[in-house]
């Protein structure tokens, strides 16, 4: 399940920033919902809110870093892990090698999705924030009612 979710992500987040690129011509919009929703299509060249702009290399590491601590962490386990921790790894690194796959072969990320009070993101970026929130759902309802890796 693991695999086949970090699969899935990569693949939704690259055939939509695909779809995108060879649609829309750069920093156009199409208007989707009036004052709430376009789709406008956008390189962004720094991390979450523009955080490191032009800063390719460090946030390649970064990721690369963050990417191959799960996957040791998954590997080295001895004990099985709960099935909200894998899921929530697993969107983690399917969304960090989305924009990892971007940052390595454009020197930017694809990003369209445009609520008009939040910056513009990608499925990717979705991808982290889901598996950022069930982690936090299973570091602090879960992880302390397992004992020796079995819920109690």
């Amino acid at each position: 399940m693991f695999y086949i979710l970090i699969l899935a992500v990569i693949v939704f987040d690259q055939v939509s920033k695909y779809y995108i690129q060879t649609n829309m011509d750069l920093n156009s919009s199409i208007l989707v919902i009036e004052g709430f929703f376009s789709i406008t299509y956008i390189q962004n060249t720094g991390a979450a809110f523009s955080v490191l702009q032009g800063k390719t290399m460090i946030l390649i590491f970064i990721q690369v870093f963050v990417i191959l601590a799960i996957f040791v962490y998954v590997i080295l386990k001895k004990n099985p892990l709960h099935w909200t921790l894998k899921v929530s790894l697993a969107f983690i690194v399917g969304g960090g090698l989305g924009n990892l796959i971007d940052r390595i072969s454009h020197g930017y990320v694809v990003d369209f999705l445009h609520f008009h009070f939040w910056p513009i993101f990608n499925i990717a970026d979705i991808s982290v924030c889901i598996g950022s929130g069930l982690l936090i759902i299973y570091v602090f309802l879960i992880e302390g009612k397992e004992k020796n890796g079995k819920q109690i």
